[in-house]
């Protein structure tokens, strides 16, 4: 199974929480901004619970990427644990109300194929942003932070890369769900993202950070004027990739899709 490979991985190279030392933060240098982007990704990054479940019941026949999910689980509850301590390291906190409304699991995708092509955009572009703002800050012990959960999801990608591939190998009828997915988080002016998506208008948000605050704060202060475009271009040179169809322009999404429902 891959997700033996994976595991094996991850036990030998991950890093830990009790690596990172909070009391080394340099106050001097934290700015308000750094709390309302580290806010917005403990809510991202609380999203794993709902997903794991979502996982689970969506693919009850698939023992290896269900291994995986529970591993990714892992790694993204230890990403909502370090940024929380992070927060708790300067006197900050998000109410339990809010991180708890993110617990009720997704229903399933149009297609199985879909959920995972939705989970590549999801790590790529959380990668992106993480390793962009890691560059940004100023404040030491955030950066390394920003660095290890930006290289997780990095990792994540791949394997989640690797199980839609596989997916579509033994389903290609599921191709069409996964063009649209393509095109629905692409073709766009700003940047979409599961969480922003599913998860939008709960009333226990309201008045607090999401992660559409932090992706937009990313594209107003340290993405630069091409940002959302290279973001777009990378996730579809990933699916490009996975499918073996050019998809360097939305245009080219849209043919495909065309034709693979026609």
């Amino acid at each position: 199974m891959h997700s033996i490979e994976v595991f094996r991985q991850y036990e030998g190279t991950h890093w830990k929480i009790s690596d990172i030392d909070f009391a080394a933060i340099d106050k001097t240098r934290v700015k308000p901004e750094y709390l309302t982007l580290v806010k917005s990704a403990v809510m991202g990054e609380s999203n794993v619970i709902a997903a794991v479940h979502g996982f689970l019941n969506e693919f009850p026949d698939d023992y290896d990427f269900s291994s995986f999910a529970v591993v990714w689980g892992y790694q993204e509850v230890q990403h909502h644990y370090a940024f929380t301590a992070y927060l708790n390291a300067l006197g900050e906190h998000i109410p339990y109300s809010a991180v708890a409304s993110m617990r009720a699991p997704y229903d399933p995708g149009t297609r199985p194929a879909a959920t995972l092509a939705t989970n590549v955009i999801s790590e790529l572009t959380v990668n992106t942003v993480y390793k962009a703002v890691a560059k940004w800050v100023d404040e030491p012990v955030l950066q390394v932070l920003l660095k290890n959960a930006s290289l997780d999801e990095a990792h994540h990608a791949r394997e989640f890369i690797h199980y839609t591939k596989k997916r579509l190998d033994e389903h290609p009828d599921e191709l069409a769900s996964v063009l649209e997915t393509v095109y629905f988080y692409t073709a766009d002016d700003r940047i979409k993202h599961p969480v922003g998506i599913f998860k939008d208008g709960l009333e226990e948000l309201s008045g607090h950070e999401t992660i559409d605050t932090g992706f937009e704060f990313f594209l107003d202060n340290v993405a630069g004027d091409d940002g959302l475009d290279e973001l777009q271009d990378k996730i579809r040179r990933a699916f490009s990739g996975i499918t073996g169809i050019p998809m360097s322009s939305n245009s080219q999404v849209r043919r495909a899709l065309a034709e693979a429902i026609s």
